[in-house]
């Protein structure tokens, strides 16, 4: 079974499903230093490029470029399948709040947009729902695309459960899997098993197929 991410030699998502949650810290700060490396070549390289041409150089557009992620229309089929069941869980079960896609929030790196997000009543009651929320949702979940790093989709739910998430789900559709993330476990569901939310939308069930059809 392939990796749907680009695995760096640094840290691959077979390593990270034996790492105690304790240890990831190491994980996101090799993973900065990665991005710090990387972002200090490219401009080393744009420095020797400006020395022989006087062109002018967008470093904004080099940033949007390095935080840019595919999107197909598979991705967005099985993003728009996982919204529509967490939607008619959310009203048939009468837990209240809302389901969103793509919805702006605050992290303690940076501002996110979660493929799918659930906010619970009582958070809207605290918050409201201002333009960009001010915290990580409850319960996220985003579609892994065939261009992610490996250390990218790891740091980025871990990021999530630092900034008030409870629960994160990736979900790759190259293996058909999902993987669920709290800040106390991993659990991980392939072709034929039963999804299941472990803290956030109590109850919630999927068959793995059903999002991927």
């Amino acid at each position: 079974m392939n990796d749907s991410t680009i695995a760096s030699p640094e840290f691959s998502l077979e390593e990270w499903m034996n790492t105690p949650l304790e240890d990831i810290n190491q994980i996101e700060e090799s993973f900065h230093q990665i991005q710090a490396f990387n972002k200090l070549e490219g401009i080393q390289e744009l420095e020797e490029v400006e020395t022989e041409e006087t062109e002018e150089t967008d470093f904004s557009e080099q940033e949007e470029l390095f935080d840019s992620k595919t999107v197909t229309l598979k991705s967005r089929r099985i993003q728009g399948n996982l919204y529509f069941k967490w939607r008619n869980y959310q009203e048939s079960s009468r837990q209240g709040g809302q389901v969103y896609t793509n919805v702006p929030c605050v992290t303690h790196i940076q501002e996110c947009y979660p493929d799918v997000a659930y906010l619970t009543p009582e958070l809207i009651d605290h918050f409201g729902e201002p333009d960009v929320f001010p915290r990580s949702f409850p319960l996220v979940a985003e579609i892994v695309s065939l261009t992610d790093l490996a250390e990218e989709v790891i740091v980025k739910a871990q990021n999530y459960l630092y900034s008030g998430s409870e629960e994160v789900w990736l979900v790759f559709p190259e293996n058909r899997w999902i993987i669920v993330m709290t800040p106390s476990q991993k659990v991980v569901f392939s072709e034929g098993d039963i999804a299941y939310t472990q803290r956030v939308l109590r109850g919630f069930k999927v068959a793995v197929n059903e999002l991927f059809v």
